[in-house]
């Protein structure tokens, strides 16, 4: 006898798996209200209902800009299909409601809501165009998805839509075709995409750790230390180099610190003092903070000036080099282990086993390639505003200069972020643009 492919799930072997099932004497039906919100429509809904012996498999409700969708998977005696639909219409239509009942005739022996889906794909950008989700539509039906549902997820600082699929294949790895597509969308779009499995696994995420430089913060913190002491271009220069993996980055860094020997250390609480936050990196961290989330950053650059805004942004963990100081003037060496690629792939996963989570339960976000086996081993790897070499490798890829997007990636949305930061008072908008 043939064996069915466990790695196949078509949708009749779905609803064969055990379910509540209607009880007896009842058929399946579709039940849908539809028109501008009001209060009082869902209770009125369910009365009638209520007043049939109706039994509820599924319900979903949605209120867009004023208008309200209310459906229900439902069974219903034969005998009153005719008096429920003449009830709802009586009752609904004065409350400016259309009704609609669709009898289901097939599989009433198991009748069962469709599959949950598979994967989500968001896509965020300033504009999101018709355009861009036509193609994004397009692309999905050319590699067997399908697309179950969507909603908005954010409103700033860019527009982002959640789109939840069903992929033909759901076992692990099967979709990489698909996940390729999407990602050479993105430079023909201009928008970001992303696409992750849905369910558990991505709820399961409880630790973030960032890269700091042109990440978490701007700048290039050795490229403002070396600004200080007639140097910068010099610096600057062999950085660019280090980014895009043309140079060893332990030798590179080495090379840049050298630059610094013989400044004041007073220098570094002035660098320390100047740095500037990514746009959206308070948002991102307190808003992970306030989830329970474990926060890390991770840097190539200096633990000097990263102590005082890693408290201040309360992240849990943080790892960087450490410059050499004697006599209050920087030596132009730095003491101990060099955070180069392998150390921090190494910390992420320390990080992990400290806060007992699997590194399925990480996400690493960072620009270089510096960042790559960080970003490799994570459950999650960003490439945020990434060098070609970090966004070859990332399952996603951010080119905006917000770093919010990784929420929105996460699956947070705008609305409950906004919400807790009115709670407390932190609520802030900037203009954009």
């Amino acid at each position: 006898m043939n064996q069915p492919d466990p790695k196949q799930t078509p949708a009749a072997s779905r609803q064969a798996e055990p379910a509540v099932r209607l009880q007896k004497g009842l058929r399946s039906a579709v039940v849908i209200v539809s028109g501008k919100d009001q209060k009082g429509v869902s209770a009125e809904f369910f009365r009638v209902l209520a007043n049939y012996g109706v039994q509820l498999l599924d319900v979903q409700q949605s209120e867009f800009l004023g208008h309200l969708q209310l459906a229900a998977f439902t069974g219903i005696k034969d005998e009153h299909f005719a008096e429920l639909s003449e009830a709802l219409t009586a009752a609904l239509t004065p409350l400016g409601q259309q009704v609609t009942i669709e009898y289901r005739t097939e599989d009433n022996e198991t009748p069962a809501p469709d599959p949950r889906s598979t994967h989500v794909v968001v896509v965020l950008g300033n504009p999101v165009t018709a355009q861009a989700i036509s193609a994004i539509g397009a692309t999905l039906a050319k590699h067997g998805a399908n697309i179950d549902r969507m909603r908005g997820i954010a409103d700033y600082p860019v527009t982002g839509l959640e789109i939840f699929v069903s992929v033909a294949n759901p076992a692990p790895g099967a979709s990489e075709d698909l996940r390729a597509a999407l990602a050479q969308l993105t430079s023909n779009l201009g928008v970001d995409i992303a696409i992750e499995r849905a369910g558990l696994a991505r709820r399961g995420k409880r630790l973030v750790c960032f890269d700091c430089d042109s990440t978490l913060i701007t700048g290039e913190v050795i490229e403002m230390l070396a600004a200080h002491a007639g140097r910068e271009a010099e610096v600057a220069e062999v950085t660019e180099r280090a980014m895009r993996g043309e140079l060893d980055f332990e030798e590179s860094l080495r090379e840049r610190v050298k630059a610094l020997a013989g400044l004041d250390a007073s220098v570094v609480q002035e660098v320390a003092d100047a740095i500037e936050l990514t746009p959206g990196a308070r948002t991102t961290l307190r808003t992970l903070n306030r989830m329970g989330y474990r926060t890390a950053v991770v840097s190539g650059g200096f633990i000097q000036v990263l102590e005082d805004l890693a408290e201040e942004l309360e992240l849990d963990y943080v790892r960087a080099n450490t410059l050499e100081i004697e006599d209050g003037k920087l030596t132009g060496r730095v003491i101990g282990q060099v955070v180069d690629r392998a150390a921090k792939a190494n910390f992420l996963a320390e990080f992990a086993a400290d806060s007992g989570l699997t590194m399925a339960q990480t996400v690493a976000v960072g620009d270089g390639a510096n960042d790559i086996d960080m970003i490799s081993a994570a459950g999650l790897g960003v490439a945020f505003n990434a060098k070609p070499a970090l966004r070859e490798i990332a399952d996603t890829s951010v080119s905006h200069p917000f770093l919010d997007e990784v929420l929105y990636i996460m699956g947070i949305p705008r609305t409950e972020i906004d919400t807790s930061d009115r709670e407390d008072g932190s609520y802030h908008r900037v203009a954009l643009d």
